[in-house]
């Protein structure tokens, strides 16, 4: 299909190039957020294909409640597959990139959807691996280029990790802040390093998990079912500085020295910690810590915590257990 001349002049205009699974999620995300929305990819018939499984896809959302009713409507008038990079990205304000994560293949996509789109659209990469600023080599105006990372499935994933690299501007990042938040989506704005943010603290966990399996001191099957009844459970309530100011900085300064005995140099504790501890500040329990919780909210803090997991648990009963097994 091709793109109407009668879309409405003041719609936006995105485009996402790269529509196998991520990209064409993240295009969902963005058609349903009520911008039209091109798709690309490596011919105009593998665009096609993957528009034609979206709306496929969108149908079966819809009837098992996951999309609201009308979604298909919605996503059949703001999706358009185009012909080429060149011809999705030429009117788009915002283009994300979704190719596979092989640096010469962004590259080369990226030097294409920059000599092709308009010198103030923003570029997006949906990479979750490379360095934003290697990225950026083929990009014209670099200060309009970061990484959007949208999780997978991105459709139903709500957080979207924003990296920009040392010359994107601010503009550009709050430009592409409030293009998220008006899809339904959260941001947090993280450094260009090695990893980000999220891989960081997700393969850290991985890395630990791992090794107790290999050292024979619990199972795979034992460190899930602890992952997900206990610490887990908080995690979609509570980051770990919520759960640390709630149990007690001088809790955790005391755990890190008991991991110590038996693991010195791995659990060393973290500076951070030691100076709120030493300067008295340990969590809600005394008004100031990472958060800084006012110690009369501790009562309202803890009976949203408790009904919070009463909901968890039961939502985990009427969802049944995973078919994993």
């Amino acid at each position: 299909m091709t793109e109407s001349s009668s879309t409405a002049g003041t719609q936006k205009k995105f485009a996402v190039v790269g529509s196998g699974y991520m990209g064409g999620g993240i295009a969902q995300v963005l058609a349903l957020g009520g911008a039209r929305v091109a798709l690309a990819d490596v011919s105009a018939e593998v665009a096609q294909k993957n528009y034609e499984r979206l709306l496929t896809e969108s149908d079966q959302f819809v009837a098992d409640g996951l999309f609201p009713a009308g979604s298909t409507e919605i996503l059949r008038k703001n999706l358009w597959a185009a012909g080429t990079i060149e011809e999705a990205v030429s009117d788009a304000s915002f283009i994300e990139e979704a190719v596979p994560e092989v640096l010469a293949i962004k590259h080369q996509t990226l030097a294409r959807i920059s000599a092709a789109a308009r010198p103030d659209a923003v570029i997006g990469s949906n990479t979750s691996t490379i360095s934003i600023a290697d990225l950026a080599t083929p990009v014209a105006h670099p200060e309009r280029f970061l990484g959007v990372h949208f999780s997978n499935p991105s459709p139903f994933i709500p957080g979207v990790e924003v990296i920009p690299h040392a010359g994107t501007s601010a503009a550009t990042v709050g430009a592409i802040r409030e293009l998220v938040h008006s899809s339904g989506k959260q941001t947090a704005v993280v450094k260009d390093v090695t990893g980000f943010v999220l891989n960081r603290l997700q393969y850290a966990l991985f890395h630990e998990a791992a090794q107790l399996v290999e050292q024979g001191i619990a199972t795979a099957e034992d460190i899930d079912t602890l992952v997900r009844t206990t610490f887990g459970f908080r995690l979609p309530f509570f980051g770990p500085f919520a759960i640390a100011d709630m149990a007690g900085l001088d809790v955790y300064n005391f755990c890190y020295q008991s991991l110590q005995t038996g693991f010195p140099e791995r659990f060393a504790t973290p500076k951070i910690l030691s100076d709120l501890v030493d300067a008295g500040k340990l969590g809600t329990k005394t008004g100031a810590g990472f958060l800084n919780v006012p110690a009369e909210r501790t009562a309202e803090l803890i009976a949203y915590r408790n009904k919070a997991y009463v909901a968890m648990q039961q939502l985990l009963d009427d969802l049944g257990p995973a078919p994993i097994h």
